[in-house]
């Protein structure tokens, strides 16, 4: 199961009663003020040191003073807890101002010893608080940035519009002032149940305008994409110069709908009379008619009739 202790850098630490034994925070203190709390180490060189005089009175003089009890820790070797930053200023009704405290190991070197530091610690008043680590500040950082970025980008896509006729572009930010007026307004200039009707039948019409917003920006894009090819849903048959659609009646159509050319020279026609001798030797032929063509009579000659006696 997961802890539900809080990391040392959110935890804000203090002890009044202990202030008051002590006589105040003060550079003769302020180290001994940090060992109670929890950010202290009890396997640290502070500790063994601090133990060791309680017990023997030869070493009082250590701990009377941060200057001695400091030095003696220099002279050790391992993990150790100094005073990094004193207050700027300290006075009568000034406060204690703010101690810096580094939780730091020391190895013997020539010339000088090795330090590194582990964690820094504040001391504000009666309050402790443990300083946070780079790590954590830009990772804090990043986390901030990240969750304001991604709040920003969908208001901006919610903001963002498209029209044919416009393009791309942002709606205009709601004035509060038609807000006020309306609630200033008095119930008599509030709508009928037909205004209501009219307005409710008129809502989805706004609510259809991203839609085809959004349709018209998807033909646009299908027109760019698509826009040289050309496909025939009937099949185009026949000859060059007699091209027809094979399901449907254009050829047809078109052949009924035809039009005679029209005379556009705008001249009178000129008539060619005939010569008389051509029109008397020139017989015209006699069409053919659909009725049953009447039987010929012959002549008969005149002394080839008989005559009755």
């Amino acid at each position: 199961m997961p802890s539900n202790e809080l990391p040392p850098d959110e935890i804000q630490w203090r002890h009044p009663l202990a202030v008051q034994a002590m006589g105040g925070i003060h550079s003769n203190t302020v180290l001994f003020y940090f060992a109670e709390s929890p950010f202290f180490d009890r396997t640290s060189n502070n500790a063994v040191l601090y133990n060791q005089a309680m017990f023997n009175p030869n070493m009082n003089m250590l701990v009377s003073t941060r200057e001695a009890f400091e030095g003696r820790l220099k002279e050790m070797s391992g993990l150790e807890y100094v005073v990094a930053q004193e207050p700027a200023e300290m006075g009568p009704g000034m406060g204690t101002g703010v101690w810096v405290i580094h939780k730091q190991t020391r190895r013997k070197r020539d010339p000088e010893d090795e330090i590194t530091v582990h964690a820094a610690y504040y001391v504000v008043g009666e309050n402790i608080y443990m300083a946070p680590t780079l790590a954590d500040i830009l990772s804090f950082r990043m986390v901030t940035i990240t969750s304001a970025l991604s709040k920003a980008f969908a208001a901006a896509d919610d903001a963002n519009t498209w029209s044919p006729a416009l393009g791309h572009m942002y709606k205009p930010a709601q004035s509060t002032s038609n807000t006020k007026t309306q609630a200033l307004e008095s119930k008599g200039a509030t709508p009928m149940a037909e205004s209501q009707g009219n307005k409710a039948v008129t809502e989805p019409k706004k609510a259809n305008q991203p839609l085809n917003s959004r349709l018209a920006e998807h033909s646009f894009m299908i027109h760019m994409q698509y826009g040289g090819d050309y496909m025939d849903e009937n099949p185009i048959t026949g000859q060059p110069g007699q091209f027809h659609l094979s399901s449907t009646g254009r050829r047809d159509k078109l052949q009924t709908l035809a039009l005679p050319s029209l005379n556009t020279t705008f001249k009178s026609p000129t008539t060619v009379e005939p010569d008389k001798k051509d029109a008397k030797g020139d017989k015209t032929p006699k069409t053919p008619t659909g009725g049953i063509s009447k039987p010929k009579r012959k002549k008969s000659k005149a002394g080839a009739t008989p005559t009755s006696s």
